[in-house]
């Protein structure tokens, strides 16, 4: 339920507008001076902030106030009222980031439209937000391997606290997928997840993207950080961070502050990391390229996500939450793999892991437009533009050249070898299989 802080010197004024917001529905705080107000906004910060201008008894006046809540709490939206309205006044109060200026005395259904409206946009600027975060395709945690079984196991003893998390594993292996699942598990599962990838962007624009920035007429442009106040950051790839940039995370994990570029004052900032690598982060801290200190603060639970290779027994659940997928979202005709055309499939190599065997999938839809089910004949092993797809072995195709024991035993072999890499290595179930 949204709270609301309402700030007026006036008693009648103050217990007017609150009775008649709760009776709308919301809960209120209620003061009469800039401490108490200060005070309270530092206690907890209010959904959204109703300041009078003229507050006797107190050493700022609303104004004041205001620059000072935009500069440390900028996503509060605040409606300003006065007795001593004028338009410089009002012009003065919306350049400093007030939602809106009332003039006393007010009509209370205006009061409570613009109230609403604030809210309304505050939270289309949350979505928006979201939206602009969200990075690409995720994807569920899908599959029964006993790998993934101790992935999730390992995600779900550390998705109640509040303990930072690195997830280390190759590209396209799903560590965004557990860094959701995290969220998701999470204290913190109705607050923002926001992903920012530390190696996709410009130099110069990292800090402002993740700090956010403080211009010189007092406009603060929020960064992600402040974004997603007690929610969730993912740091994609944090090896590739600046090392200046590194110095502000570094106190953000410290002090749970940060400082905007361009300003000077530090913000008081309620969020959760969790970072990933693909890299040796040790090497890169021998080689002065990341701080030390900071690695030992984001690296306090280290997991390991396993490749598709390390887990290929979830291919077939993952094709088919794949096609599932691309039915709902792409409108792509639904069809079933013969089981020949889902053991070659499992037995070709994924380097670029889940990311690549997705790709994969939709260009079996598209070449199966026709719905249908999709034989062995259908699956193409060639070389693709991004990666080649081959066996896992060479395969032995001139057995005629070679005596029958030979060629018997290099067929055994390879056709062990791609029964073993089905399976993940699981010797009983392969066994059980092949009916040895």
């Amino acid at each position: 339920m949204a709270d609301i802080l309402i700030v007026d010197d006036e008693l009648d004024i103050r217990e007017l507008i609150g009775d008649i917001l709760e009776d709308e529905g919301f809960q209120t705080r209620r003061v009469g001076t800039a401490q108490a107000c200060l005070d309270a906004i530092s206690e907890q910060p209010p959904s959204l902030l109703i300041l009078d201008i003229w507050l006797k008894d107190s050493d700022i006046d609303g104004i004041d106030i205001l620059k000072k809540v935009k500069a440390e709490y900028p996503a509060i939206p605040v409606v300003i009222i006065s007795g001593h309205g004028n338009i410089e006044i009002a012009v003065v109060a919306i350049k400093q980031g007030a939602y809106d200026f009332i003039e006393k005395p007010f009509n209370i259904d205006h009061l409570l439209v613009v109230i609403k409206r604030a809210f309304e946009a505050s939270t289309l600027r949350h979505e928006n937000t979201r939206l602009k975060q969200k990075d690409g395709p995720s994807f569920e945690l899908v599959g029964t391997s006993a790998n993934l079984k101790l992935l999730k196991l390992q995600l779900d003893k550390v998705a109640k606290s509040n303990g930072r998390v690195m997830l280390s594993g190759a590209f396209g292996s799903g560590r965004e997928a557990c860094a959701r699942y995290i969220h998701a598990q999470s204290l913190r599962a109705n607050r923002p997840f926001a992903t920012f990838s530390c190696s996709l962007r410009p130099e110069d624009e990292i800090a402002e993207a993740l700090f956010g920035r403080e211009l010189e007429n007092g406009t603060v442009n929020l960064g992600i950080l402040e974004e997603t106040e007690r929610g969730i950051v993912y740091l994609e790839d944090v090896g590739g961070l600046p090392l200046s940039c590194q110095q502000k995370l570094l106190k953000l994990l410290v002090e749970q502050k940060i400082v905007r570029e361009g300003g000077k004052a530090a913000v008081p900032v309620d969020v959760r990391i969790i970072s990933s690598t693909n890299q040796d982060l040790s090497q890169a801290i021998l080689a002065r390229k990341f701080r030390e200190d900071l690695f030992s603060r984001l690296n306090v639970v280290p997991i390991e996500v396993p490749s598709l290779e390390e887990r290929s027994e979830d291919i077939p659940e993952l094709v088919t939450y794949f096609i599932d997928q691309f039915h709902a979202q792409e409108g792509y005709a639904k069809c079933e793999l013969e089981e020949d055309a889902m053991t070659v499939i499992q037995t070709l190599s994924w380097p670029r892991n889940i990311y690549q065997l997705r790709n994969f999938v939709e260009r079996l839809l598209i070449l199966n437009d026709g719905g249908g089910r999709i034989t062995k004949a259908d699956v193409p092993t060639d070389t693709t533009p991004s990666q080649a797809l081959q066996p896992s072995q060479p395969v032995f195709s001139n057995y005629s050249t070679m005596p029958l024991r030979e060629a018997r035993e290099s067929f055994e072999r390879e056709y062990l070898t791609g029964q073993i890499k089905r399976y993940s290595g699981n010797i009983s179930k392969t066994a059980q299989f092949v009916g040895i």
